[in-house]
């Protein structure tokens, strides 16, 4: 048993009690399982995605965040005294601190005929597992939570404390156990008369041959789990595929299979689903049930899910020809979710007004931003407003990009414009091509690059599309937009603005001014037109246009914002864009609390976007699940914000359909988190260190000064390559800056590599 602090902290995590927690609302559909019921979700060690497997605390808060019929699942190993206990790996070192409270008892032993070094659960008693903890056992995961000192619990333990709605044993070595002649037969056999046991799996044929008869008159069904497809049974000597060809025979001791979610859904070898088999059809015909395991939030899986692991399990249970009888899962909170919430939504479905959901350079966690393919993929997945970050080229034209500098989102690198690398310390501090030094004709022969933010975690976009689509002009961008009848507006970004002006000889604001009059834009019948920038004098240059809506844009992190400065915000602007942690600070990636920032905005009159949500689960913090659409409902239902900027559109899209925000009381599953109530698990050796609040945001930092006037430049002509565009000059005529132009072939070598 745990302490008592961390169960009562645990109660903290989620704002709802489980006595709130309702039933599914998807009762009605008709769902394509064997017994035509809702899929289970099955809690692997509980909620072992975010605390140790097999842990009080992981169990309980599968029960708080789930299904009400939730199923925990319990590796069971077998003590030296024969006890039950349940553990995710029969090495104990793997999962907790027993190699530092018995360093002398590390031992060897072959399991299914390999040698293992460890410390195993048949060389202690109980009474010597007593003072051991569990922890964390997959690396990647946070580890903050071990200092609770949670402790191994036996079967009846864990049933005794938590009461599960379902139960299912899992007995992973039961040929092992025997060779060291401990029964699991007689265990299981034991602790079926004092607890009710649902579900019982195995990878063994023996064991569940052995035990069937004994369970042929109970409502305990006995499930064979399929391993990896090569590996061989023990004890018929068989590999797991060539099993699979027998389901009449797996029907004689079990009523169901347990595989991996591979076998069902197979990827090729860079990751992106082939066919789905036949292998749920075939089992039902035999009459037997299909679970699907290696269900988890933070891992990689399939590009074809956009990492939104929702999608995932929707792929499994909602996909029109098959679904499976439930979900193995780390993260229990996420089925639960698909299964309630999203199954069976039709694509026409209407979702709710809020929160807006505005596109970031298109769908650009599918494709390279700002690309014909990346805006279409972004009206197709539900975005209500198109956005446009517009840069200006050489002869003028207005075009849509990620920034001025081509090298962050094309091939220029690796060009015949390669040697216009230039520093413009007024745009960034390190070098770059810019979209200036160019002509738009220069720039259509370059290939767009997809954005890969979070590629030190070797976790990539799409890519089959890395250089797919073409740039766009700002004038073929609102023609992609009007076309679209879903669409209810633009959002034209406009950054960078003075130093364009000055360098350049250009003016932003009348090129977009003059473009969006010829596109239709003014007449009323368009879309919405949204301005936005970081520059109130940009934003004021539009305060003519009544019918625009014009969005400042505060790029930095801030805790509040005083009266004053609301007030000066309102002079030039209709809405707010801040960030994620202007909202909810973190420490380390967990949330330390709430700000009140969006409340205080909106009171005086100002919607609030919030940027920047992608799916890669390393963008958010540990509070949200690993879950882009837990990240989601918390700022929509607890935060209250009005639109959300994102690169996966879809997965925002998909959120405001979903059938729990329609009831009167939402499911525990799909309510916001708690802020701060994560880092109050955390004890105090493990806490990271405190950090220092975030400013404030200052009238000073937003009222700018007016733009300087235009010095007009001379026609442009193509650079063809072979020569740098001419050093910017200041009004005076005198050079301003100056912009070295470096043909290293180093630095253009660096260049190339970190965009491979």
């Amino acid at each position: 048993m745990c302490k008592l602090r961390p169960l009562i902290l645990l109660f903290l995590l989620y704002s709802v009690a489980l006595v709130s927690a309702q039933g599914s609302t998807n009762r009605t559909s008709s769902w394509q399982t064997f017994s035509g019921n809702a899929p289970l979700v099955i809690a692997h060690g509980g909620f072992s995605g975010l605390f140790p497997d097999s842990s009080s605390v992981a169990y309980n808060l599968a029960l708080i965040t789930s299904l009400p019929n939730v199923v925990l699942w319990c590796d069971v190993q077998l003590t030296k005294d024969g006890a039950g206990i349940c553990f995710p790996d029969i090495k104990l070192d793997n999962a907790s601190d027993v190699a530092t409270v018995f360093d002398s008892k590390k031992n060897k032993y072959l399991v299914n005929g390999k040698s293992l070094d460890g410390w195993f659960s048949i060389d202690f008693t109980l009474t010597d597992l007593a003072n051991v903890s569990l922890s964390q056992g997959v690396y990647s995961r946070s580890g903050r939570f071990d200092g609770n000192l949670f402790l191994i619990l036996t079967v009846q333990e864990m049933v005794k404390q938590l009461s599960p709605p379902g139960l299912w044993l899992n007995i992973q070595h039961d040929a092992f156990y025997t060779q060291h002649k401990l029964s699991m037969r007689n265990f299981v056999l034991s602790v079926s008369k004092s607890v009710i046991v649902n579900y019982i799996s195995s990878p063994e044929v023996a064991f569940l041959s052995g035990v069937a008869p004994r369970f042929k008159a109970t409502k305990t069904k006995l499930i064979f789990r399929f391993l990896e497809k090569d590996v061989t049974e023990p004890t018929m000597n068989k590999t797991y595929g060539s099993l699979l060809n027998n389901l009449t025979f797996i029907k004689t001791f079990a009523s169901g299979i347990l595989v991996p979610k591979g076998y069902i859904w197979p990827v090729d070898e860079l990751s992106y689903l082939l066919p789905h088999t036949s292998v749920v059809q075939d089992a039902h015909k035999e009459g037997l049930e299909v679970f699907a395991s290696e269900f988890a939030n933070d891992i990689p899986f399939s590009y074809n899910y956009s990492y939104d692991p929702k999608a995932e399990v929707l792929n499994f249970i909602d996909n029109g020809d098959f679904s499976v009888d439930g979900v193995l899962t780390d993260f229990p909170i996420t089925p639960s979710a698909a299964i309630d919430c999203f199954a069976h939504i039709g694509k026409t479905a209407k979702g709710q007004a809020k929160p807006l959901v505005i596109s970031n350079n298109g769908a650009s966690g599918d494709y390279p931003s700002c690309t014909n393919l990346a805006y279409t993929q972004a009206i197709s997945d539900g975005a209500d407003v198109l956005d446009c970050n517009v840069q200006m080229t050489k002869d003028g034209i207005p075009i849509c990009l990620t920034s001025a500098n081509l090298i962050d989102s094309t091939n220029v690198a690796q060009s015949s414009f390669s040697n216009l690398t230039t520093r413009i310390p007024d745009i960034q501090k390190g070098n770059g091509i810019f979209t200036f030094n160019l002509t738009w004709n220069d720039i259509q022969t370059l290939k767009p690059a997809i954005s890969n933010p979070y590629a030190n975690f070797r976790l990539f976009r799409n890519p089959y599309a890395k250089n797919a689509g073409n740039l766009v002009s700002l004038s073929e961008f609102l023609g992609i937009a009007k076309e679209a009848n879903s669409l209810s507006g633009v959002l034209i970004s406009i950054e960078s603005h003075a130093v364009f002006l000055v360098k350049v000889g250009l003016s932003v604001t009348d090129a977009v001014v003059d473009v969006l009059s010829k596109a239709g834009y003014d007449n009323g019948t368009a879309p919405k037109v949204m301005i936005r920038s970081t520059d109130s004098a940009v934003l004021k240059e539009f305060k003519d246009k009544k019918n625009y809506e014009l969005v400042y844009h505060v790029d930095e992190t801030i805790r509040d914002a005083p009266d004053a400065t609301i007030e000066d915000i309102k002079a030039f602007a209709n809405s707010i864009v801040i960030n994620k942690e202007s909202i909810y600070p973190e420490n380390n990636a967990y949330i330390v609390r709430a700000t009140d920032i969006v409340s205080r905005l909106q009171s005086n009159g100002l919607p609030v976007y919030v940027e920047l949500f992608n799916n890669e689960f390393v963008s958010q913090a540990w509070d949200f699940f690993s879950d882009a659409t837990v990240e989601i409902n918390s700022f929509v239902m607890g935060a209250g914000i009005d639109g959300v900027i994102t690169s996966f559109p879809k997965t925002a899209a998909s959120y405001k359909k979903n059938r729990c925000l329609k009831g009167k009381d939402s499911p525990a599953y799909m309510s916001p988190v708690e802020p701060g109530s994560l880092m109050q698990v955390i004890t105090r050796d493990d806490m990271p260190p405190a950090l220092a609040p975030y400013p404030l945001l200052k009238e000073s930092d937003v009222v700018q000064p007016p733009l300087p006037e235009v010095t007009p430049s001379p026609p442009a002509s193509s650079t063809s390559g072979g020569s740098a565009a001419p050093s910017p000059t200041a009004p005076s005529g005198q050079p301003k800056i100056a912009i070295c132009i470096f043909l290293s072939v180093l630095a253009v070598s660096l260049v190339t590599i970190l965009l491979l």
